[in-house]
C-alpha cells in the first residue's frame, strides 16, 4: 500500500481519533516507505499557525512522507461542542489553508488578522522538509466548496467514488469540472494523478463468502452510524441486514472479489474521466483476520492490475505463445542436431 490516512473526530462515538497528527507519530516509527496524512484535519478547529508547525514536524520526523488533507469538518456534532456556527466552516477553511500555505512558502514575517484568529509578524520555527512543502489536497464529498477550495489553491482531492452533491455535481466528470473551471479561474491546473476516490471494500475467496462476512457489521454501519446518529436519510428502507445488497448494487460499495473491485475501478475510471488513487475506506466489516485477509487479496490481485507491474509478463508471456509453433521446430532442429553431432563424433573417435 502506498498512502495511509487518518482522519479527525471528536463526537459521534464511532470514528474515534482525536488527532490524527499523533497517530501518523507514531505510526512513522513503525513504517518505512508508506505516505502517512491527515485524512483529514478540521481547519475550522485550529489556529492555522498550529496546523502548519504540527504538520512540518511531521514532515520532518517522517524524512517527507506525510500528506496534509484538509476539510471543514465532517460532523456537526464536533463544531457544535466547540460552539462553531457551521455557516461559516468552510470560509474558515479556504481563509486558513491561505495562510497555512503562506507561512509554507513565504520567509518574511506574516501579519493577518481576522473575526476568527490573528497572526502577528509570524513565521514557521522549521521550514518544510519537503519542497517546496508536503502534498495538501481538500476534502470534498457533500457540497461544490472542496472542488472549488482545490482549484482556488492547487490542491488534490480526496472525495467519496459516489457524489452526494446535488445539482452543482450530478456525476464525478461535472464534480471534477467545479475544480478545473476554478483552478483556470485562478491560474491553476488541477491533476487528476492527485485525485483520490474513497470506496467501501470488503474481499474475500468468493462474492458470497465476502458479503456473509460483512453483513451484519456492514449494515450497523450504514444504519447506526450514517443514519441514526449522523442522520443521513435511510439509503434502504428495509432489515438492517439487507442493506448490504442495496449498497452494492449501487455501486457505493464493493463487496465481493478481487475481480469485482477490478471491474468496479474500472467504471469508476471511466464515469469520472480519469483519477489518481483508489483509497480504501477502514470499515473493518468481518473480523481482525478477514479484514487483513482482503487488504492481501487488494495487494495481491487487484493493485497489479493498475500498477503495470504485469504489463511486461503478459507482453512476454504472449510473444512466447505466439511463437510457440515455430520455436517448437527450432528446438527439435537443435535437439536433433546435438544428436547427430555426437554421434559422429563418436565415429570419428
Amino acid at each position: 500500500f502506498d498512502e495511509a490516512w487518518i482522519g479527525e473526530h471528536h463526537s459521534a462515538g464511532w470514528e474515534n481519533i482525536a488527532s490524527p497528527e499523533i497517530f501518523i507519530a507514531a505510526a512513522a516509527e513503525r513504517t518505512k516507505h508508506i505516505r502517512l496524512g491527515t485524512g483529514v484535519t478540521s481547519l475550522p478547529y485550529h489556529h492555522p499557525m498550529m496546523v502548519a508547525n504540527r504538520m512540518v514536524q511531521l514532515d520532518h520526523m517522517t524524512r517527507g512522507r506525510v500528506n496534509l488533507g484538509v476539510g471543514p469538518g465532517a460532523l456537526v456534532s464536533d463544531a457544535y461542542m466547540l460552539g462553531i456556527d457551521p455557516t461559516t466552516q468552510r470560509q474558515r477553511m479556504d481563509e486558513s489553508l491561505g495562510v497555512i500555505k503562506r507561512l509554507l512558502t513565504e520567509i518574511e514575517p506574516i501579519t493577518h488578522e481576522s473575526d476568527w484568529f490573528t497572526l502577528r509578524d509570524a513565521r514557521l520555527h522549521l521550514r518544510p522538509y519537503t519542497k517546496p512543502h508536503f502534498p495538501i489536497s481538500a476534502a470534498a464529498a457533500q457540497s461544490p466548496s472542496g472542488m472549488v477550495l482545490a482549484g482556488k489553491h492547487g490542491l488534490g482531492v480526496l472525495s467519496v467514488s459516489v457524489v452526494r452533491g446535488g445539482a452543482y455535481s450530478r456525476n464525478m466528470k461535472d464534480f471534477w469540472k467545479i475544480a478545473e473551471d476554478t483552478a483556470e479561474e485562478y491560474g491553476n491546473v488541477m491533476d487528476r494523478n492527485e485525485w483520490r476516490l474513497v470506496v467501501h471494500v470488503h474481499l474475500a475467496e468468493s462474492k458470497k463468502e465476502a458479503m456473509a462476512q460483512a453483513r451484519e457489521r456492514a449494515g450497523a454501519y450504514q444504519r447506526e452510524y450514517f443514519e441514526n446518529t449522523l442522520g443521513f436519510q435511510a439509503s434502504f428502507d428495509g432489515p438492517q441486514n439487507q442493506i448490504i445488497e442495496s449498497m452494492v448494487e449501487n455501486g457505493a460499495w464493493c463487496v465481493g472479489t478481487p475481480d469485482d473491485l477490478v471491474e468496479q475501478i474500472h467504471r469508476l475510471d471511466e464515469s469520472s474521466g480519469g483519477f489518481g488513487g483508489l483509497m480504501i475506506q477502514a470499515t473493518e466489516w468481518g473480523t481482525r483476520e478477514q479484514v487483513k485477509h482482503s487488504y492481501e487479496l487488494i495487494a495481491r490481485y487487484v493493485m497489479p492490475q493498475f500498477q503495470g507491474s504485469l504489463v511486461s509478463l503478459r507482453n512476454s508471456q504472449k510473444q512466447s505463445a505466439d511463437l510457440k509453433d515455430e520455436l517448437n521446430v527450432l528446438k527439435t532442429r537443435s535437439l536433433e542436431q546435438a544428436a547427430k553431432d555426437y554421434e559422429a563424433q563418436r565415429v570419428s573417435d
